[in-house]
């Protein structure tokens, strides 16, 4: 094919070489410099939370903000019913994290209260949004158990597809499955 008038046989700006080009450009303009004392920092903080550093970074990154919650469902947790105890695994990690709230969400039939006995290391326990609510009471339902958190610093730890629509309603930091969080 030969090039028309006005013409400068430049690259072409169509291709997967451009296509490249422009996504690593823009990668770099997007991504900042940070000065390797706070690189150490986020990954002493990263440690603290017992996130992966790469996943600590992107939430750092997408949301601007520092994690200070965590809301595990209690079925990340384990605990399906009133009297059963978090599997050891999952208490060592919990017990591991410093510096953040832990907040857990009994799923029906759990109730809070249960939960909360199962799971000492919580620092308060509520009622999970219903599976079924609507996008609107979902949301209302994690306003109330966040309080005065901002919901972009809270990170949820769930363990079903249903879960993490949540993350969306309560405009969230993110959410991570629960075989994820308790194998990093």
């Amino acid at each position: 094919m030969t090039a028309g008038i006005g013409h400068n046989h430049g690259p072409e700006m169509t291709g997967l070489s451009w296509r490249t080009h422009c996504w690593r450009a823009a990668r770099t303009r997007l991504v900042p410099v940070l000065p390797l004392e706070v690189v150490r920092l986020r990954v002493r903080r990263a440690a603290e939370l017992g996130l992966e550093y790469k996943t600590y970074a992107g939430i750092r990154a997408s949301t601007g903000h520092d994690l200070v919650a965590f809301l595990f469902s209690s079925n990340a947790l384990r605990v399906l019913r009133a009297g059963q105890v978090v599997p050891l695994d999952r208490a060592e990690k919990l017990a591991g994290i410093a510096n953040t709230g832990l907040i857990g969400l009994a799923i029906p039939p759990l109730q809070a209260t249960a939960l909360a006995q199962a799971v000492p290391m919580l620092t308060r326990s509520h009622a999970a949004p219903h599976h079924l609510a609507s996008f609107a009471d979902a949301r209302l339902r994690l306003r109330e158990v966040l309080g005065k958190t901002p919901s972009d610093t809270v990170l949820l730890i769930g363990d079903h597809g249903l879960e993490a629509e949540w993350c969306a309603a309560g405009r969230l930091a993110g959410y991570l499955p629960a075989e994820r969080y308790f194998t990093a």
